[in-house]
């Protein structure tokens, strides 16, 4: 089956007159799912913690005459987040979609070795901020008649125990973003606004690479070994990520809410003999 080009009238409008938050979105994810939905029409309001990736971020966007904007937030920080809100609401006026991208992993080992530190960064971040966002926007999707809410999670969460040794508090944390998707689910549908998650697995973006760093210092691309963990062989393309996100954000998942979306090349049913 041909894939839809741009050139569709269709997907050059299915964000038409919508206006969308992607948070942690200068690169990997966040970026490429503000690249697709503004490609689709949607106003974007895109964000990260350094003015210089932001600024770069918005001339790429708006170098291919995208309706993209953007601001320095720091989504574990409220006045950040509040900042970003009103700022969107002064340039567009409204907000009617939201991808929560943002987090972090500071800790590689195993589970009983991580600091309390490094915990409660994982969850401030990860989850509390996570959720915090969500709630102080829902009240303007609400104003605007509804809208839909995409969490970035990660395929470990899906099988927190095989990560063990390599990243198990962070899979931990995501798990909880698991959770915390389904349980708003039913209280945000009241509101007409949907909710599901999206769960990468090995996806080529700059926090990948950190992880490779730490198996493989000095290595400048992704091993074989990370490559052929999946079905298909490879590691997915942020692009390939942010048309998943694109999908859940759009009316075409308007039967959809609560759900845990898997994007990993079949890693989630192959990887238990090779991990």
């Amino acid at each position: 089956m041909e894939s839809c080009s741009y050139g569709d009238d269709y997907l050059r409008k299915r964000f038409a007159g919508k206006v969308a938050i992607c948070t942690a979105s200068t690169a990997g994810i966040g970026y490429a799912t503000a690249e697709r939905i503004a490609r689709e029409g949607a106003k974007v309001v895109i964000c990260s913690r350094r003015q210089e990736k932001v600024d770069a971020a918005v001339k790429k966007l708006r170098d291919q005459n995208l309706e993209v904007s953007g601001i320095v937030c720091h989504q574990a920080k409220k006045e950040d987040r509040q900042r970003l809100i009103d700022f969107t609401l002064a340039t567009y006026g409204g907000i009617d979609l939201l991808f929560v991208s943002a987090g972090v992993n500071p800790f590689i080992g195993t589970m009983l070795s991580v600091t309390e530190k490094q915990w409660d960064k994982l969850f401030d971040v990860n989850i509390k901020s996570t959720f915090l966002i969500i709630r102080e926007c829902v009240p303007y999707m609400i104003e605007r008649g509804g809208g839909a809410i995409v969490t970035n999670s990660t395929w470990a969460a899906m099988y927190p125990e095989l990560t063990r040794d390599l990243n198990g508090p962070y899979a931990v944390s995501k798990s909880a973003v698991h959770g915390l998707t389904k349980v708003l689910a039913a209280p945000l549908a009241h509101h007409n606004i949907r909710i599901n998650c999206v769960a990468p697995g090995p996806i080529e973006t700059d926090f990948l690479s950190g992880l490779v760093q730490q198996f493989y210092p000095g290595e400048t691309k992704i091993p074989e070994a990370f490559q052929g963990l999946n079905i298909l062989c490879r590691c997915g393309d942020p692009a390939e990520c942010g048309a998943a996100v694109a999908f859940l954000l759009s009316n075409d998942a308007s039967f959809m809410t609560g759900e845990i979306l898997v994007v990993s090349g079949g890693l989630d049913f192959f990887s238990q003999s090779k991990l």
